[in-house]
């Protein structure tokens, strides 16, 4: 249950907590929001540095996530990709965790005399809005991700409809 390199939790169990808190929202007709993170441009550092860098930068990067947002359930569901589930939240305070996380990124990172200014792009999916079920808002944050990467990094997005029916647009283009 546990990520080897971050000891942050690990995707099998963000999946089951993710599921329960789920079934709460239901009975309780509460909100829940999914925010899904990567590090921008962090291929590059691995390709140009070594994994030993980059894996002490997650390592570095999930000590600050928690430092910044210890009351969260943060996850590292592989590579540079992390998510955290925020149980009975708004979307505005799906917000504030996002502006915390570029926050907590934002000091410099330092590995044996190189510094490292790291960024993310951030996706966010809103439940019910934005799905119903684990699947549906883990691929709409994860879209919404993709956005906040298409429009320049280092920012985040919401789950929008226009955004999933320009993927479906892409996807019919691409299939084409």
């Amino acid at each position: 249950y546990d990520d080897s390199l971050t000891a942050l939790p690990n995707r099998t169990l963000f999946h089951e907590y993710v599921t329960e808190q789920l079934d709460i929202a239901l009975r309780n007709q509460e909100h829940l929001a999914l925010i899904f993170f990567d590090i921008d441009r962090f291929k590059f550092i691995n390709n140009t540095w070594g994994h030993a860098v980059g894996d002490s930068l997650l390592q570095s990067i999930s000590s600050r996530l928690q430092k910044a947002l210890p009351e969260q359930f943060i996850a590292r569901m592989g590579g540079d990709e992390f998510m955290i589930l925020l149980a009975n939240a708004t979307p505005k305070k799906a917000e504030e965790i996002a502006k915390t996380i570029q926050q907590a990124l934002e000091p410099v990172f330092i590995y044996n005399g190189y510094h490292f200014y790291i960024t993310s792009s951030i996706g966010i999916a809103v439940y019910p809005e934005h799905g119903k079920q684990m699947d549906f808002l883990m691929r709409n944050a994860d879209t919404a991700m993709y956005t906040a990467k298409k429009l320049g990094r280092n920012n985040y997005q919401f789950y929008t409809a226009d955004i999933g029916i320009a993927l479906a647009e892409s996807m019919s283009l691409i299939n084409e």
